[in-house]
């Protein structure tokens, strides 16, 4: 029986849609810990996935790409998450459900190789970087020429882009909203990526300024002020700006009522709706819980949990 625990994530921005450098993409973001997924598995002579969830067929197409040919698996899905929300579903359940396979028949494959097995990190490599290392990360994105246009990477077949930086995340507190309104997936999102890029290059230039001389710095000193401050800005520029754009109006009153609230910094992850608020101190965090899911409570609903990095990545155990 294999055990796997794989953690969310949040996505702070990509870094460059413009590619006029000849790269595209790259980003960074955090690993938390918490929401997860965890599902147990074993040997089998059938594919078979228990536990209701809408990334059961995620699942089950991760497996059928791995499994040895005439073998099965038995996957009992424990614990979820939801998608479509800033989370990385996506790719922690098809990850998840790859490293099952891998443990049980011995393949002896990297989390690279099995993220390029299943078809996820062609636009982001946060998402495998925080299944395999956990902690806060950097990728590089993609040479243009290879991946050939402006696409997520739900479609994209481009190989997970290399991690530039990782550092341990800070014991900060994480406020993590998430309001009832649906994220950008599929078509839609292929939509958004096709009408706003390039961003024009004064922006991506800003953000690369800003995340090497600002963030990256600011993580490594555990300098919360800086880090929230890069935070704020990242809103207001490149890609970022033009997905929080297309949100519900909630969506950004919840982003303003944090970064007003005790938050240091406040932004969207992904296409959201996810939104997150950095704090350094339980007591604030547990008041603006509770201001943010009042906001949620007397508009469009939500739910609000208080969490905090992952530094590990995903646990695998065997029993």
């Amino acid at each position: 029986m294999i055990t796997i625990k794989s953690p969310s994530r949040l996505h702070l921005t990509l870094i460059d849609m413009n590619a006029r450098l000849g790269r595209v993409d790259g980003g960074a973001g955090i690993t938390l810990s918490s929401p997860n997924i965890m599902i147990r598995a074993e040997r089998s002579d059938t594919i078979d996935v228990a536990g209701e969830s809408t990334l059961r067929e995620r699942i089950v197409n991760a497996v059928e790409k791995l499994l040895p040919e005439g073998e099965g698996i038995h996957i009992q899905l424990s614990e979820d998450m939801p998608p479509h929300v800033g989370f990385g579903s996506g790719t922690q359940s098809a990850l998840s459900a790859a490293a099952a396979v891998n443990e049980l028949y011995g393949l002896g494959k990297s989390v690279r190789e099995l993220a390029i097995a299943v078809g996820r990190g062609g636009t982001s490599g946060i998402g495998v970087a925080s299944f395999e290392m956990g902690g806060f990360i950097v990728d590089g994105g993609h040479r243009f020429a290879e991946k050939g246009s402006f696409s997520p990477s739900s479609a994209s077949r481009a190989a997970p882009a290399p991690v530039l930086f990782r550092h341990d995340f800070p014991e900060w507190d994480i406020v993590l909203a998430l309001p009832e309104s649906p994220g950008a997936h599929d078509a839609r999102e292929v939509d958004i990526f096709q009408k706003e890029c390039p961003i024009p290059i004064n922006e991506v230039q800003e953000l690369s300024h800003l995340m090497l001389m600002k963030m990256m710095p600011a993580i490594m000193e555990k300098d919360i002020e800086a880090f929230g401050y890069c935070i704020n800005h990242i809103q207001n520029i490149g890609f970022k700006k033009r997905e929080i754009q297309l949100q519900h109006k909630v969506v950004r009153d919840v982003m303003t009522l944090m970064q007003d609230n005790g938050a240091y910094g406040a932004g969207m992850s992904s296409f959201g709706p996810a939104v997150y608020g950095i704090l350094d101190n339980k007591e604030d965090a547990a008041y603006l819980q509770e201001d943010v899911q009042e906001l949620l409570d007397r508009t469009i609903g939500g739910r609000v949990i208080i969490t905090k990095a992952n530094n590990a990545g995903a646990e695998i155990r065997s029993s």
